[in-house]
């Protein structure tokens, strides 16, 4: 009689393939799934009624900020809360590794933390720092182009020069041997923007020749040169051979509202010949380092953190301003370094983003004490909104889009679907009550309906909430 440590009976299964869901038992042994369907005759350690539930791989979070929070906060519950098992960290050009600062931090590396924080000097001692206290997720890393920047230029205002170049080829090809996923950049923030597309492509290169590995970017522009922005990152995906993702996309300001029709026209084309995905966040407002270059095209702007004003966050911009008598762009000035939430998108362009395809979710928060609502109720919002309320997706397009699709873009093999010999990355979830509860006002009010969590086998997220188990693993390519 096969035995096992863990049953699921009377579950639907949504596989993660799209596929349409099943009823069905599912076993766990030794952190991985041992057989699905048909499980009569097992005995296990611990048995499931998932009667009236869905069991579905673990969700895959590709856009996160969560370098240093996995290693202050390793239960991470704002992610195991919303089912997520693993979390892609190093985006948007900023990684905690591998960088140990001569220099004063430029924007927006300050959204990982201080100086101090910044202690590894390379991905392999990252990876070390993780594997010695693992967190409750699994972790993969993106080397980000403004850390390699920060390590090799005192000055990140200026293009970089040949050797500085060829000190950043050298930091990402060790970083991407020590296990990291591909490259990220930002290019539309102080510490990168002035690097012209061929050094972009020159890292990309490096990246493209070791096997699996990818580009992702927060685009030079998601503003008025949005269509441009798009235009230039196939390029240099074109030029350096490599699979792209443009992280978060959007059109930023009422003028460029409904652009993501021309856009996304243009990443249909390229798909025909080119590796192109998305993400996208499911919000109209966003969330980064207030500065005053980017307060102009938003309708409200709510301050989420300020090192000189701590008393003024969760206050709007337009108030603080009016107060001290001064500019929106001069009090954003006063208040950095700080965070802000920006109401500045539209609702239509969301959901023909999230429609697409190859679109894949992130959450995109700051790990903080009063974060964008998304840190902690992204996936669920997904499921519950736009899936059950309206009907924008099917439910098991839109676990597609948090398991295989991602597993596939990062290569993240042996996650991302319900198979046997896979990883037991799973979430048991009610699909009549899954919902977002955070909000603008309670942004971290934990989701309902995510009933059970497990990486690895091991559970996570249960009844009564983090168990803290340290499960995790650092998933290298």
């Amino acid at each position: 009689m096969p035995t096992c440590d863990l049953l699921f009976l009377n579950g639907q299964l949504i596989d993660g393939t799209g596929a349409p869901r099943r009823a069905g038992a599912l076993a766990v042994d030794g952190g991985r799934i041992a057989a699905i369907g048909d499980c009569a005759g097992w005995e296990a350690g611990r048995v499931i009624d998932a009667a009236g539930r869905v069991l579905a791989p673990g969700f895959i979070d590709v856009h996160t900020h969560d370098d240093s929070a996995l290693l202050k906060t390793p239960a991470m519950p704002a992610k195991t809360s919303q089912g997520v098992t693993t979390v892609i960290a190093g985006n948007c050009g900023i990684s905690i590794a591998p960088l140990v600062p001569r220099y004063p931090l430029p924007q927006p590396l300050a959204l990982l933390g201080e100086v101090p924080d910044y202690r590894f000097a390379t991905v392999a001692a990252y990876r070390s720092a993780l594997e010695a206290a693992p967190p409750s997720v699994n972790v993969g890393l993106l080397v980000g182009h403004s850390t390699l920047r920060a390590g090799a230029m005192q000055d990140t205002s200026r293009a970089a020069s040949a050797g500085e170049i060829e000190a950043m080829s050298a930091a990402l090809a060790q970083a991407l041997l020590d296990g990291g996923l591909g490259l990220s950049t930002g290019l539309s923030y102080p510490a990168s923007r002035a690097a012209p597309t061929a050094e972009v492509v020159a890292l990309a290169r490096v990246t493209a020749s070791h096997p699996g590995a990818i580009y992702t970017t927060h685009m030079r522009s998601e503003r008025d040169q949005v269509i441009e922005a798009v235009r230039e990152t196939l390029q240099i995906g074109r030029e350096a051979a490599i699979p792209v993702v443009i992280s978060h996309h959007k059109c930023i300001g009422r003028r460029n509202f409904g652009k993501t029709t021309v856009t996304l026209e243009l990443i249909d084309r390229a798909l025909a010949t080119q590796d192109v995905a998305l993400d996208v966040y499911p919000y109209t407002a966003s969330s980064t380092v207030l500065l005053p270059e980017f307060v102009g095209d938003a309708e409200r702007i709510i301050v989420t953190s300020s090192q000189p004003h701590p008393e003024q966050a969760r206050r709007d911009l337009h108030e603080i301003a009016a107060e001290w008598g001064v500019s929106l762009e001069d009090a954003a000035a006063r208040l950095g370094p700080a965070t802000a939430i920006y109401f500045q998108m539209d609702e239509a362009d969301l959901r023909r983003v999230l429609g697409h395809p190859r679109t894949m979710i992130g959450s995109d928060g700051i790990p903080g004490p009063y974060p964008h609502p998304r840190l902690w109720g992204s996936f669920p919002r997904v499921l519950g909104h736009y899936a059950r309320e309206l009907g924008l997706l099917t439910l098991e397009d839109a676990v597609r889009r948090m398991t295989s699709l991602p597993a596939s873009v990062f290569g993240l093999p042996g996650r991302g679907m319900l198979r046997e010999g896979y990883a037991a990355d799973l979430v048991l979830f009610d699909p009549d009550g899954v919902i977002d509860r955070a909000d603008y006002t309670q942004p971290c009010e934990p989701s309902v309906g995510i009933e059970q969590v497990y990486v690895n086998g091991c559970e996570v997220w249960g009844r009564a909430g983090a168990t803290g188990a340290a499960a995790g693993r650092f998933l290298a390519r």
